[in-house]
């Protein structure tokens, strides 16, 4: 009987093993070949996204971006005949708000600038993320619903983490978490991806959280004033 016995927790093991393990690296493989390859990815210059931020009951805000490779980055926002900018010309970031009364430009500070820092990677953390200083687990599964996700950590350079969850069949992100120490403070993040949309043979995602892309183009010409913290001449686009 013991054979036996052993045979059977031998079965019964195995059944609580993934189908088929997989790695960190295997995975970002998959995402980046998803997504178009890395080439196409690499060789990205420049993208100009238009859209919208739906802010509830119905309000809607215009939403554009512009970005540089391989680090600037310009956000706008549009409403009832106000515009607020948020900007990363790679080594600083600004800010004008009229929202909050501030129509002037600001400096903003360096934990201020973090996401868009992030952001102003075009391609993302998962490509090249060793040449960027990143490094990246493998965290296992989650649901996410009704998804079983897998879910990589990308910690970077200032200690800051971004975890993604890829879809298991198509391994483009679902949803993204970020982790950011703010002023002694963790502020964390989730932003739900969807919709994906191929644009000059890459993939990316249409639905970011509240805001939906309606169009976007790579690799136009981007005049990189308008990155700059602004002078007493407006910068041209």
């Amino acid at each position: 009987m013991r054979p036996c016995m052993i045979a059977l927790s031998a079965v019964l093991a195995g059944l609580s093993l993934p189908a088929w393990a997989v790695t960190a690296d295997e995975l970002v493989a998959k995402n980046l070949e998803a997504r178009g390859g890395a080439e196409k990815l690499r060789a990205i210059t420049s993208m100009h996204s238009l859209g919208k931020l739906r802010l509830g009951g119905g309000l809607e805000a215009k939403a554009e971006s512009f970005a540089l490779a391989p680090d600037k980055i310009r956000f706008e926002l549009s409403l009832q005949g106000l515009t607020q900018v948020n900007a990363w010309d790679g080594a600083q970031g600004w800010a004008i708000d009229p929202f909050q009364g501030r129509r002037d430009p600001q400096k903003l500070s360096g934990d201020d600038t973090k996401d868009l820092a992030l952001a102003a990677d075009i391609a993302g953390p998962l490509l090249d993320a060793q040449k960027k200083g990143e490094k990246i687990e493998y965290l296992g599964t989650e649901d996410i619903d009704g998804t079983d996700a897998h879910k990589l950590r990308v910690t970077f350079k200032d200690g800051d983490s971004r975890v993604v969850y890829l879809d298991p069949d198509q391994f483009l992100e679902i949803r993204v978490v970020d982790h950011r120490m703010v002023r002694g403070q963790e502020q964390v993040q989730t932003t739900d991806l969807g919709e994906y949309e191929k644009v000059d043979g890459v993939y990316f995602p249409f639905e970011q959280g509240q805001v939906h892309i309606e169009s976007a183009e790579l690799n136009k010409p981007i005049d990189t004033g308008i990155f700059a913290f602004p002078s007493s001449t407006p910068a041209k686009r």
